[in-house]
């Protein structure tokens, strides 16, 4: 499976030390956890959630390097929780972090979660039939794997910013 992901173009694809801030599935601060949508407009969608970017206005300002990542085989644990949880705002993220630190301690190497980011079906993408058109109705998903991981190979598949037609299919945080 191949995973998504974009970063500040001046850092590599995955965190390595103690450093990495909040997010949904690992605390301030713990041990390396990386995120990976099933698509890149997932992908992207997550950067504009985080960032709490609604307009399009402030697209053109950003520049981020999106990596395609071999992941091998996507995690097979799915976090038995409401979806309301897992796709909620900040205030879901305690839960979340609970279920991963069990799912981590139990020695998993990570978990398979609804994209938080994306609206249902969000994650269709685009097919050309005498032009452009959205592609299949279909929900996304993040990949999230637990601690070092030297050996995933990633390439970057880009410098750029995300299409603002994605703007309606990201489930903001507020």
């Amino acid at each position: 499976m191949i995973g998504f992901r974009h970063v500040d173009p001046a850092y590599p694809f995955l965190w390595e030390g103690p450093a990495q801030p909040e997010g949904r599935w690992n605390r301030d601060g713990g041990s390396p956890t990386h995120y990976f949508a099933d698509t890149p407009d997932g992908a992207w969608a997550e950067f504009l959630r985080h960032e709490e970017i609604t307009d399009p206005i402030d697209l053109p300002g950003i520049l981020r390097a999106l990596w395609a990542v071999e992941l091998g085989d996507a995690p097979s644990t799915r976090p038995d929780m409401d979806f309301r949880v897992l796709t909620g705002g900040r205030d879901s993220y305690i839960a979340c972090q609970e279920v991963a630190d069990a799912i981590r301690g139990r020695g998993e190497p990570g978990l398979t979660a609804p994209s938080a980011a994306l609206l249902p079906a969000g994650a269709r993408g685009s097919r050309v039939d005498s032009g452009m058109h959205d592609g299949p109705n279909r929900d996304g998903l993040v990949m999230v794997l637990f601690g070092a991981r030297p050996d995933l190979v990633g390439w970057m598949a880009g410098l750029g910013r995300p299409d603002a037609r994605l703007l309606p299919l990201v489930r903001q945080l507020s």
